[in-house]
């Protein structure tokens, strides 16, 4: 800078030198103008060390906000990482509540799958258990004698149980009640004990229905009459004997006097 400084001092007074003809007011001009340039170099050196240190300034500046940024590039590169680590473990997240879900609604269908092969169990078993019943008693529990003759018709009452599979006869009411719907057969013989003025007869009724009627008269000695018969039977159906009206039964120790009945088959 200086050397361009001088080269231009020599350059004005060269000229001056060279133009005899300049006014003393030009020359004074000239002058000035030289003394503004000999101050020029410290003004421009005082100028470029400012900026020299402003530039260092900057540059720090620069440094920092390039180390600034690098640091937010890393940042962001380890959040973008993160974010599509995230979005994969939200697929497979989705996936195994897809799994899940089709587990569980298999789960339920077996589950009631198997709710239905337990209730096919339970019934079957229920089946098996009503399945198996049959009875068979006689009039008296002991001794011997006759029962009737009564003014209306009169339940009898079997007292002595020989066989009640499946609690279906009640020896205590005389009633039988179907335990499940099916055919059941029931079978009856009563004994006619030597009285010519009373018969011996007993209907077989079922709810409140009469259905068959065995009936004997022996006047002297003793007589039997039997009677079968299969009914079609719903669940609660009762079935028992009555005494005929103005007739009497005779039984005893031999158990002449029964009523049976046993399950043919469900239905």
């Amino acid at each position: 800078m200086k050397i361009a400084v001088i080269f231009l001092l020599l350059l004005l007074v060269c000229s001056g030198s060279t133009d005899q003809n300049q006014t003393e007011a030009e020359k004074e001009i000239l002058a000035q103008q030289i003394t503004y340039l000999q101050s020029l170099p410290q003004d421009i050196n005082a100028v470029l060390r400012k900026m020299t240190a402003t530039l260092a300034e900057q540059r720090v500046e620069i440094q920092f906000l390039q180390k600034e940024s690098q640091e937010h590039a890393a940042k962001l590169k380890e959040v973008e990482q993160q974010k599509s680590e995230l979005e994969k473990q939200e697929t497979e997240l989705k996936k195994q509540e897809t799994t899940l879900k089709r587990q569980e609604t298999e789960l339920k269908r077996q589950e009631s799958e198997l709710k239905k092969q337990e209730s096919e169990v339970v019934k079957l078993k229920q089946l098996l258990k009503v399945g198996q019943v049959a009875f068979s008693a006689s009039l008296l529990a002991k001794g011997h004698g006759h029962v009737g003759p009564f003014p209306t018709l009169t339940t009898l009452i079997f007292k002595h149980v020989t066989t009640n599979i499946g609690k279906a006869y009640n020896p205590h009411t005389g009633i039988f009640t179907a335990p499940v719907r099916g055919a059941y057969h029931f079978e009856w013989y009563i004994i006619a004990h030597g009285d010519a003025k009373h018969p011996t007869a007993a209907v077989l009724v079922k709810n409140s229905e009469n259905t068959f009627l065995a009936w004997e008269r022996q006047k002297s000695d003793s007589g039997s009459a039997a009677m079968g018969v299969t009914l079609l039977l719903e669940v609660g159906d009762v079935v028992f004997l009555r005494l005929w009206t103005n007739s009497r039964v005779f039984d005893n120790t031999n158990h002449h006097t029964t009523f049976s009945g046993h399950l043919l088959f469900t239905m």
